[in-house]
């Protein structure tokens, strides 16, 4: 996991208390998001031992538009809410829902993994969660993702989109939650939000210099296994000859074919294209996600963190998101819940 740190201000304390303030006056002027506590989870035995609300901010091309509809989960820190640091969590995709995090990955509860006897899944609580010292935000962005829904159809999607929609979902938020505003405030995600979380932070950057309100305590980013740029896929062949997935023989024959160049290869250099076919065989049973798990496939050609994707899923070069209709089923396999969390199926059930 990689952090970056932030420079504070001295003077933050009292831009705070104005901040506060605005926000104040600011909610008597606005239509406050619409937002629930929910106590109980289909799944989960008994009462919910952390504080869970979900709700909608509105957002749109000025801070007075509500032409999209941003859905959100917000669990408070379960240790010192009021003290402890508030983190904003961008699930990647692009396009996958934020429930990905909350369940998957870092939030208190997760899905227990047994056979599959065709009832409802198990809802467990998960001990290492991050929510044990820290409150999340996990958003539905880019719109379209998850619950999140625009109500007319000229509305666009983009990387730039989503850098400039959190960043206005987030002072909203804060104007909304006014008594989280002076908590550190930490910018997270994974996989393919590696290209908009570093954007999403100059511009909180900006908006703190230029004065705009709310003022966002930021203080680092955090990113895991991030998308960082194209060529970074340059980086697998040798990814997985350090990790004894292929042969030294092979890996000589790759570099010295290829010219350590394994994306857009020329169609004329045959051995290359030869080496790349014998990498594709060798690796064709590893579990993508974690080598020393059990390989599980669930027939999806569009896997968020693959070692042998090609890189045209990103939002730049999809056409707006585009998903393969896809049955709305119950998983059989751990982990494959990416066919329903990546695509319109979250919304089925």
């Amino acid at each position: 996991m990689n952090t970056m740190m932030i420079p504070s201000s001295s003077s933050f304390k009292i831009l705070v208390t104005l901040g506060v303030l605005f926000s104040m006056q600011m909610l008597t002027h606005m239509e406050a998001s619409s937002s629930s506590r929910v106590e109980h989870l289909p799944g989960f035995q008994g009462p919910l031992p952390f504080q869970l609300e979900t709700g909608y901010v509105g957002l749109g091309e000025t801070d007075d538009d509500d032409d999209m509809q941003v859905f959100y989960y917000f669990i408070k820190s379960e240790n010192n809410p009021q003290k402890d640091p508030l983190m904003l969590w961008l699930s990647g995709g692009p396009g996958c829902s934020s429930i990905s995090g909350l369940i998957i990955e870092i939030g208190p509860i997760k899905f227990e993994i047994k056979e599959y006897n065709e009832s409802l899944p198990n809802l467990i609580l998960r001990p290492e969660s991050w929510t044990k010292l820290c409150s999340i935000i996990f958003v539905d962005l880019p719109f379209g993702t998850g619950f999140s829904y625009a109500k007319n159809t000229s509305a666009q999607r983009s990387d730039w989109k989503i850098v400039h929609h959190t960043h206005q979902f987030l002072r909203k938020w804060l104007i909304n939650h006014p008594e989280f505003l002076s908590n550190e405030f930490y910018m997270g995600g994974d996989s393919y939000s590696g290209i908009p979380v570093p954007a999403i932070v100059q511009e909180i950057i900006n908006g703190n210099e230029k004065g705009l309100l709310p003022l966002i305590n930021l203080q680092r980013y955090l990113l895991g296994n991030p998308v960082t740029g194209y060529k970074e896929f340059n980086y697998r062949v040798p990814y997985a000859h350090g990790m004894a997935l292929i042969s030294d023989e092979l890996y000589a024959s790759l570099k010295r074919n290829c010219k350590e160049n394994y994306i857009d290869v020329d169609s004329r250099n045959v051995l290359c294209l030869r080496d790349i076919q014998s990498f594709k065989e060798c690796i064709s049973g590893i579990n993508y996600e974690y080598i020393l798990g059990p390989s599980c496939q669930d027939g999806m050609n569009t896997w968020r963190r693959s070692l042998t994707q090609e890189f045209k899923d990103s939002i730049s070069s999809q056409s707006h998101l585009k998903v393969p209709e896809v049955n709305c089923q119950c998983a059989r396999c751990p982990g494959s819940g990416y066919r329903w969390l990546c695509t319109n199926c979250s919304r089925c059930n």
